[in-house]
């Protein structure tokens, strides 16, 4: 179930074959839709059907988003229909405002299915994020592609189903993608950290003297070195199954990592205001290595639950030491993700 990148060698054929995998499943037990009516596979009979399970907080969907929404607006007028089914990771997921403010954002115009209860997640017997099920005009699963990458296959699937479909033709121009901030591609060749979760749920490279005491509130101090992809946490925390939550003001998390981009998602206390931080790489601010949500001298703030990128580097990429303080209370950190 892991927000993760499936590693898949490419497979860029001139003739691809597609062969039948299935019927396309219900979308029963959504809890809600977003941008459409409730669909049916009846309803969808005679398009073909790209249906991506999502949720908002993963890196790995955030830059597959700007492939899917880029074939969403270049085939929907030949009939491609894209389904997105968002099925959370976390609690605060489930919060269908979060939903749609993440929506609203990230310009999904296509149709959203709530899977709050893992229903479709089910049916479909899917197990990542993200995940692409392409379904012909029949109904009827031609393939599918778990994680990142692949998209020129994908896309030439997409293509061979709408000629299929009575579109087209179409040539093997691809649609050309601009994809960059938090959405660009990472850096896969100097990434050498791996995603690390701060709830004990999923908890694993933890360097506080002690270790995590959990649903408790407990003083932790840094160690007096990081090893590469350990973390640690200084002052009074609660570590739940899902997050880390400082116990008041000044809290600090330190990571030391491998790679061009950080990321950590966070969120602020359910109804509390914004919280705000402090970024510092290698023990000073971050200057021009800063992320989108942090400005040159490392502050920033959480104002709404989401992923935040707090480190885009410049080459050459080497081990650092991050550390972010939490200047107000009320944060709620989940997880490490890299780029």
């Amino acid at each position: 179930m892991a927000c993760e990148r499936v590693s898949v060698a490419p497979t860029m054929q001139t003739s691809v074959q597609l062969p039948i995998e299935g019927q396309l499943p219900t979308f029963e037990g959504a809890s809600g839709w977003l941008n459409t009516a409730p669909l049916t596979p009846a309803s969808l009979r005679g398009h073909p059907v790209l249906v991506e399970f999502w949720t908002f907080t993963c890196i790995n969907w955030i830059r597959t988003l700007p492939y899917v929404r880029t074939w969403s607006e270049r085939y929907r007028e030949d009939g491609l229909i894209v389904v997105g089914v968002h099925t959370p990771e976390f609690r605060v997921e489930r919060d269908l405002k979060n939903i749609r403010r993440a929506v609203e954002a990230m310009r999904i115009d296509y149709p959203v299915a709530v899977d709050n209860d893992y229903a479709i997640w089910a049916a479909f017997g899917n197990q990542y994020w993200p995940a692409l099920y392409f379904a012909d005009a029949e109904g009827r699963i031609r393939h599918h592609h778990f994680g990142e990458g692949e998209y020129d296959r994908s896309e030439i699937v997409i293509q061979l189903l709408l000629t299929a479909a009575g579109a087209g033709p179409f040539s093997r121009d691809l649609a050309p993608i601009g994809a960059d901030g938090i959405e660009a591609p990472a850096d896969w060749e100097d990434l050498g950290s791996p995603e690390t979760y701060l709830g004990y749920g999923r908890a694993e490279s933890f360097a506080s003297p002690g270790g995590a005491m959990r649903n408790q509130r407990h003083g932790y101090a840094l160690p007096g070195q990081l090893p590469l992809n350990h973390w640690g946490l200084d002052g009074e925390w609660t570590i739940g199954r899902e997050a880390a939550v400082p116990d008041g003001a000044g809290g600090r998390i330190a990571h030391r990592f491998h790679a061009r981009d950080l990321h950590l998602v966070l969120a602020p206390a359910a109804g509390g205001g914004p919280v705000r931080f402090r970024v510092e790489l290698d023990g000073r601010p971050p200057d021009a290595a800063r992320g989108s949500d942090v400005d040159e001298a490392g502050g920033g703030a959480v104002t709404e639950p989401r992923l935040y990128q707090l480190i885009r580097q410049r080459a050459p990429i080497e081990d650092r030491t991050f550390e972010i303080t939490f200047l107000d209370p009320g944060a709620r950190a989940y997880v490490f993700t890299f780029g």
